[in-house]
């Protein structure tokens, strides 16, 4: 009988080794070129400390900034008008309590400037990226997502449940402080979740999974409310987190907030100012549309409407942008 020949090892190649390795960063540093710039004036001081701290620093001037405000109708005007301004912002089924609402948010915007000023000494322009890049990302997004919004209106206005809001005169009155409100809201949210969270977390770790994903978990958290979604509740907050993620992806793509901005303010608008579900800050739409969030039936249009909507808007987004 003949020996058996040897085994030989074959020792792996190394460049196989490489390219069949799932490296996220390898993989999106060709799209995400952009966001390395946005990040580098958080680099100076990325210690997580001062991030956590941040996060407190920017909730605390939040808080104050509604509670000095509320004090000084208060000690003006007295407790009824200041109870009753307080009901109308909570839940802006008026035109003004939708107007304190959005701009109750100046408050989360400036805890984010003074945050970057005194924790980690850069400018709160460096939250946004270049300026210009920023002011052209948000029209060229806004404007086509809007339009859209209002190409399928017809449609959504013969929907079931659907019925007339706010009267065309109250409408026009407050359509322009309403769109600079939307523009403080937005830009404040943006500001602290895709700038500031963002920034912070990208200069301390490369991986998408941690800068793109905790900022958006934390914003889906916010939106947790089931005493007003009921069931659906926890749609709503997985609504929120994917929103998050395609915003903070526009953001990465493009090295700035333009995008983010544009894309989160006419989303907003589609939902405050064309149709808005009733009973939720609906004191500005033209149309609200009534629905039982425990009816699965209805929930389930509903939603998948509304998650088909972001979708294809983060799709214009990128459109339009090149991105």
């Amino acid at each position: 009988m003949s020996a058996r020949p040897s085994a030989r090892i074959r020792r792996p190649d190394p460049r196989w080794k490489g390219s069949a390795s799932l490296d996220l960063n390898r993989i999106l540093s060709g799209p995400y070129a952009p966001h390395d710039s946005f990040v580098a004036p958080a680099r100076a001081r990325p210690q997580l400390w001062r991030t956590i701290l941040g996060v407190v620093l920017i909730v605390a001037i939040y808080i104050l900034f509604i509670v000095v405000g509320g004090a000084l109708v208060y000690w003006r005007y007295g407790t009824i008008l200041a109870g009753g301004l307080y009901v109308a912002m909570t839940t802006g089924h008026t035109p003004g309590g939708v107007l304190l609402l959005l701009y109750s948010f100046a408050g989360l915007g400036l805890g984010a400037f003074v945050t970057v000023r005194i924790l980690h000494a850069r400018r709160a322009g460096t939250l946004f990226g270049p300026a210009r890049a920023t002011i052209a990302n948000a029209s060229l997004v806004a404007l086509p997502v809007i339009g859209l919004a209002l190409l399928m209106l017809p449609l959504l206005t013969r929907l079931p449940g659907v019925e007339p809001g706010a009267a065309i005169g109250t409408f026009a009155a407050f359509l322009l402080p309403a769109l600079a409100g939307l523009v403080i809201q937005t830009g404040a949210e943006e500001v602290a979740f895709r700038g500031y969270l963002q920034q912070q977390l990208a200069a301390r770790f490369r991986s998408p999974l941690l800068w793109m994903i905790l900022p958006s978990a934390i914003f889906a958290a916010g939106h947790y409310s089931p005493e007003v979604y009921g069931d659906a509740a926890i749609w709503i907050v997985v609504w929120a987190g994917l929103f998050g993620c395609l915003a903070a992806d526009l953001t990465a793509r493009t090295g700035n907030l333009g995008a983010a901005i544009g894309f989160h303010f006419a989303t907003n608008t589609a939902a405050l100012l064309l149709v808005g579900m009733a009973g939720n800050i609906d004191g500005l739409a033209l149309w609200t549309v009534s629905i039982s969030f425990d009816a699965g039936s209805d929930v389930s249009v509903l939603l998948a409407s509304d998650f088909l909507s972001m979708l294809v808007s983060w799709l214009i987004a990128r459109v339009v942008l090149r991105v």
